[in-house]
């Protein structure tokens, strides 16, 4: 049943969570990053490598050191919510809910709500390519995204599927080159990797999906002469049963032990980790 009253839920308890980071920025608190627990993946190959970089990660922040720079970033999708969450900052309107919003894969029209909307904001701006996309929609739309060229303005999202990355990707990478719109690229490994459990008709995805498509989009940025400049997951660090696959070796069978999530399934705290 839709609940506006879930949109206001969001937004409290959005603020609430930049609130609790802000304050380890502030103070460069190094107790988040100097207690990474790798300790539920001994049974990964790369355990010993996976320690080590902790084991660095906590040495280097155990002093504590400058405050740290963070930003957010979200899908702008009800544009109700974003538009009341929009302002006038000098001569350029804002969206102030996020450094970074983007637009998901399905929203993406070029004669839109959602791309009109983008194209009137100041915000560095992201929009989803996946497997429909055509390549003269993408070269219009980089466009219509970026009309002067700017760079930082436009990151492309790709979400193709690792079965679907190399046929797909080196395309949308040359049609953005023969307009001359600068962009950044970024690398969506869930969204185009979604399966159904065959034994409970759960939603989920395989972590060997998802590492293949990132480890195919690098290869094909390096082919292309472009540059990967980032990766989009979704992760929590609860100890979620949702997706499959990793040393915790999490099988269709455990879905059903703490799949919490009420839209995508995320991969849990070890499976992020790792």
């Amino acid at each position: 049943k839709w609940d506006p009253e879930r949109l206001l839920q969001g937004y409290f308890h959005s603020a609430a969570t930049l609130n609790f980071l802000r304050g380890f920025a502030a103070n460069a608190d190094p107790k988040a990053l100097s207690a990474i627990d790798v300790s539920s993946l001994k049974s990964s190959p790369e355990f010993s490598s996976l320690e080590g970089g902790a084991r660095e990660i906590g040495a280097k922040y155990a002093g504590g050191g400058a405050p740290t720079d963070f930003y957010t970033a979200h899908e702008a999708m009800q544009l109700d919510l974003e538009e009341a969450l929009t302002r006038k900052v000098g001569d350029k309107y804002y969206n102030l809910s996020a450094h970074l919003v983007w637009i998901g894969d399905r929203t993406r029209q070029i004669k839109g709500a959602h791309v009109e909307y983008f194209r009137g904001i100041s915000n560095p701006i992201g929009v989803k390519v996946g497997p429909s996309m055509t390549v003269p929609d993408l070269k219009e739309l980089v466009q219509v995204l970026n009309p002067k060229k700017e760079e930082g303005r436009l990151m492309i999202i790709t979400r193709y599927g690792a079965s679907k990355i190399e046929e797909m990707l080196p395309a949308h990478i040359e049609a953005v080159k023969e307009t001359g719109v600068p962009v950044v690229w970024q690398c969506d490994a869930v969204h185009g990797n979604g399966i159904v459990a065959k034994s409970n008709n759960y939603k989920t995805r395989r972590m060997e999906d998802i590492v293949a498509e990132v480890l195919k989009c690098v290869e094909v940025h390096k082919r292309c002469g472009t540059v990967l400049a980032g990766v989009h997951l979704e992760v929590t660090g609860q100890d979620v049963t949702e997706c499959l696959g990793g040393s915790v070796g999490l099988t269709e069978e455990m879905l059903t032990k703490n799949y919490e999530t009420f839209c995508d399934p995320r991969l849990n705290y070890a499976q992020s980790i790792e």
